[in-house]
C-alpha cells in the first residue's frame, strides 16, 4: 500500500465504518483512562475515536503507510493519548496483560486460518483476565441481500488472497467458530444496521 491507497481507504472504508467506530467504546464499556490496544488500525481511525473520549489507546499496523497517515491524523488533531506503530499482529510488542481491552475492526476475514488463530490468542495474551476483546468481521451466514453483494464485490476487487481469505472465513464459521477454537463464549453481539457486519464483545477468561 502506499499514500494514495491509505488516504482513498480513510475516504471509503473509514467513512462506511463510522457509526460502527462511535458505537465500540459504549458497547465494550469503556471508561475514560482505561487502555486499549487496536489491531490492523489501518489509518489510525477506530484509535482516534478512542482517543476523543478519553481513552489510551493504541494502534499497530504492518503497514508503514498506514502508520503514517494514522499519525499526521494524530497530531492535527492535537491528541497526546494515542500511540501508533508498526507491528505484527501475530506477535504483539507488548506485555501479558498490559490493556483493559483490545479489537480488531475487519481484520481477521482477511487472514489465513492460522493468523486468524494467532491473532486473537495475542489479543487475549495482552489483554487483563476479565478484560475485554472487541470483534467487528463479517456476519455468518453470509446474507445474500444487495449489502452482502456489495461487500463480496469489494474482497474480490482486493485481490485474489484477499478474496480466498474471506470465502475461507465465511466457510469456517466466521467468528463463532473462531471463538469456539479459543473457549471464549460469554459475549455480546449486535449486528450492524444495513451492512453484512457482526459486532461481538467477549472477557478474557
Amino acid at each position: 500500500m502506499n499514500s494514495l491507497s491509505a488516504l482513498l481507504y480513510s475516504l471509503t472504508v473509514d467513512r462506511v465504518l463510522a457509526g460502527i467506530r462511535a458505537r465500540l467504546p459504549d458497547f465494550c464499556g469503556m471508561e475514560a483512562g482505561d487502555t486499549v490496544v487496536d489491531i490492523c488500525c489501518g489509518t489510525g481511525a477506530q484509535s482516534l475515536c478512542y482517543a476523543r473520549r478519553g481513552i489510551i489507546s493504541w494502534g499497530i499496523d504492518l503497514d508503514p503507510f498506514m502508520i503514517e497517515f494514522a499519525e499526521k491524523r494524530r497530531k492535527r488533531m492535537g491528541l497526546e493519548n494515542t500511540f501508533f506503530q508498526r507491528a505484527v499482529a501475530m506477535d504483539l510488542p507488548f506485555r501479558d496483560g498490559a490493556f483493559d481491552h483490545a479489537s480488531i475492526t475487519m481484520g481477521l476475514h482477511e487472514k489465513e486460518r492460522a493468523s486468524r488463530y494467532k491473532i486473537l490468542s495475542e489479543m487475549r495474551r495482552v489483554v487483563k483476565k476479565d478484560g475485554t476483546l472487541a470483534i467487528v468481521d463479517y456476519k455468518v451466514p453470509y446474507p445474500g441481500n444487495v449489502y452482502g453483494h456489495a461487500a463480496r464485490l469489494i474482497e474480490q476487487m482486493a485481490g485474489q488472497d484477499h478474496l480466498r481469505c474471506f470465502r475461507e472465513f465465511v466457510e469456517d464459521g466466521g467468528l463463532d467458530s473462531l471463538l469456539s477454537q479459543h473457549r471464549l463464549h460469554q459475549r455480546q453481539r449486535e449486528l450492524a444496521k444495513r451492512m453484512p457486519m457482526t459486532i461481538v464483545k467477549v472477557r478474557n477468561i
